[in-house]
């Protein structure tokens, strides 16, 4: 009996996925994952978990992470919130029918709009939101109280009656969690 096959995540293929974000940004978040998965030293060919309302798991894979890369993301506060947003936005686009097709405003409660895949036509309907939080090492609990923390947040955006995802990324086993309110 062959064992399953684990889809391999190209964190550089965050610029092919789909999103109506710029290819700069999404190198931008890719290379923040790398910089965040490499400190935590993680290595590609290792697994990154999901839970949550999506479970999976998938062989993480990235370019090497460079010493000039390092230096360019020494604030790891702002590297790991960067690196969560590329991590994020590749498993709603993988895993379920939205891409990210629009920052939200501050103030909103989430970070980005997500719309239709299906949908090529600008401008888009925004079908769903998605809340994002990055820990760069983090227990359980500490990711779970996050999640809640995030719940309550988009909460006064509710009133769309539209789905919000919320994806709590940690760097450390690598795990991401998604809570779909």
């Amino acid at each position: 009996m062959n064992p399953l096959k684990i889809e391999t995540l190209d964190l550089h293929s965050l610029n092919q996925v789909g999103s109506y974000l710029t290819r700069e940004i999404c190198d931008f978040f890719s290379q923040a994952a790398a910089v965040c998965l490499d400190n935590q030293n993680h290595t590609p060919g290792g697994l990154l978990k999901v839970e949550g309302d999506l479970s999976t798991q998938f062989q993480l894979s990235w370019q090497p992470v460079t010493p000039q890369m390092r230096d360019s993301w020494e604030d790891m506060q702002d590297t790991t919130e960067d690196g969560a947003c590329g991590l994020a936005i590749l498993m709603i686009q993988k895993l379920t029918e939205y891409k990210v097709i629009k920052r939200s405003r501050k103030q909103t409660g989430f970070d980005y709009w997500l719309g239709a895949k299906e949908d090529d036509n600008y401008p888009f309907q925004a079908k769903a939101r998605l809340e994002i939080s990055g820990l760069l090492k983090g227990s359980n609990r500490q990711i779970d109280q996050r999640v809640r923390n995030k719940i309550e947040q988009v909460k006064p955006s509710n009133y769309l009656k539209l789905p919000a995802y919320i994806v709590v990324v940690e760097f450390s086993t690598p795990l991401v969690k998604v809570v779909k309110v």
